[in-house]
C-alpha cells in the first residue's frame, strides 16, 4: 500500500505543479472576461503575448473597452502599439472620447500622436473643452515713450491634424508677446492702448500666430494693463549725461592741452634767457681779448661806458609815471 500511496501523491503535486504553471503562464480568468465581452481572444494569442514579453491585460482590458464602444480594433495593431513602446489604453480612450464627440480619429493617427510624445487623450479633450493659456506680463514701449505692462489670455483648441510635427503653447505665447509689443510699439500714445485694448488683439489675431502649431487660437483677452516707467524720458536723461560728460572731457582734454602748451612757452622762454645771459657773460670776456689784441683802447672803453650809462638815465627817465612791470615780466611764459 505504500508505494501506491507515495505515486498517488506524486501525481497530485505533479498536477498541482502543471496547473499552477498553466495558470501562470496562461491567463484564464482575462481568456474568460473576454469571452463575456464579447471579444473573440483565443488561448494561444494569450500564451503568445506571453512569449513576446507582452501583457496580456495592457491589450485585452482596452480591446473590452473599445468593443463596448462599438469600436472594431484589431488585436494586432493594439499589440503593435504596445511593442513600439505607446500607452494602448490612453489610445483607446480617446478613441472612444472622439467617437463621442465626433471628431474623426483614426486609430493610425492617434498611435502616431501617442509614439510622438503627446497625450492624445488630453488633446480630444481639448478639441471638445477648449484650454485658456495665460501669457506673462508683456513689457512694451509706446511712441511716446511711455512703458505699457500688458497680460492676456489666449484661448486654443487643440489641432489634430497638426498635433505631429506641430509647435507647442510655448510658440503660441512667444508669439502672442511678440504681437503685443509690435502692436503697443506701432502706437503714437499710450493713451491710445488703454482707451482700446481691444485694439491689440485684433491686430494680433489678424495675423494667424497658429500657424505651423498644434492649437488653433480661438481668441485672444487682453486681462489687463498697466503703464509703467516714462522709458522716453529716461532714456533722454541717460543721453543728456553721456553728452554731458562728453563735453566735460573733450573741456579737461583743451584745458591739459592749453596748459602744456603754457609750460612749452615758459620752458622757451627759460632757454631765450640763459642763452641771453650765456651771451652776455662772453661780452667781458670779448672786451678782454680786444684789449689783449689791441683793437680797443681806454678811451674807447669810457666811451662806451658813458654811453651805457646816458642810455640806462633816459631809459629812467622815460619810465617816471608808468606802471612797473618789470615783475610781470619775471613771471613764468610770459
Amino acid at each position: 500500500m505504500m508505494p501506491e500511496v507515495v505515486f498517488a501523491m506524486l501525481i497530485i503535486v505533479a498536477i498541482i505543479v502543471v496547473l499552477s504553471i498553466f495558470f501562470t503562464f496562461v491567463p484564464v480568468g482575462l481568456w474568460i472576461s473576454a469571452l463575456a465581452a464579447g471579444v473573440k481572444v483565443g488561448i494561444m494569442n494569450l500564451v503568445g503575448m506571453r512569449l513576446r514579453r507582452v501583457v496580456p491585460s495592457r491589450i485585452v482590458n482596452p480591446l473590452i473597452k473599445a468593443t463596448k464602444a462599438g469600436l472594431d480594433i484589431p488585436i494586432n495593431k493594439l499589440e503593435a502599439h504596445y511593442l513600439a513602446g505607446g500607452n494602448v489604453d490612453r489610445v483607446v480612450d480617446s478613441l472612444i472620447a472622439a467617437q463621442r464627440a465626433d471628431i474623426p480619429l483614426e486609430f493610425e493617427r492617434a498611435a502616431a500622436i501617442d509614439l510622438a510624445g503627446r497625450n492624445v487623450l488630453e488633446a480630444v479633450q481639448m478639441s471638445v473643452n477648449p484650454r485658456v493659456i495665460e501669457t506673462p506680463n508683456v513689457s512694451a514701449v509706446a511712441k511716446d515713450g511711455i512703458e505699457l505692462i500688458a497680460k492676456a489670455r489666449v484661448t486654443v483648441r487643440a489641432n489634430i491634424d497638426r498635433l505631429v510635427g506641430g509647435a507647442g503653447e510655448e510658440t503660441i505665447i512667444a508669439r502672442v508677446g511678440e504681437g503685443i509689443v509690435t502692436t503697443i510699439g506701432s502706437a503714437e500714445s499710450h493713451k491710445a492702448v488703454l482707451e482700446n485694448p481691444d485694439s491689440i488683439s485684433e491686430t494680433v489675431l489678424a495675423k494667424s500666430l497658429h500657424s505651423g502649431t498644434a492649437f488653433e487660437i480661438l481668441s485672444i483677452d487682453i486681462a489687463d494693463v498697466d503703464v509703467g516707467r516714462n522709458i522716453g524720458a529716461q532714456l533722454q536723461t541717460d543721453q543728456a549725461e553721456a553728452d554731458k560728460r562728453i563735453a566735460q572731457a573733450k573741456a579737461e582734454e583743451r584745458r591739459a592741452m592749453a596748459v602744456a602748451r603754457e609750460q612749452e612757452m615758459a620752458a622757451r622762454v627759460q632757454e631765450m634767457r640763459a642763452k641771453v645771459v650765456e651771451a652776455e657773460a662772453e661780452i667781458p670776456k670779448a672786451i678782454a681779448q680786444a684789449f689783449r689784441d689791441g683793437k680797443l683802447g681806454v678811451m674807447d672803453y669810457y666811451n662806451m661806458q658813458n654811453l651805457i650809462s646816458d642810455t640806462k638815465m633816459r631809459e629812467a627817465i622815460s619810465s617816471i609815471g608808468k606802471p612797473d612791470t618789470s615783475q610781470e615780466d619775471e613771471k613764468p611764459g610770459t
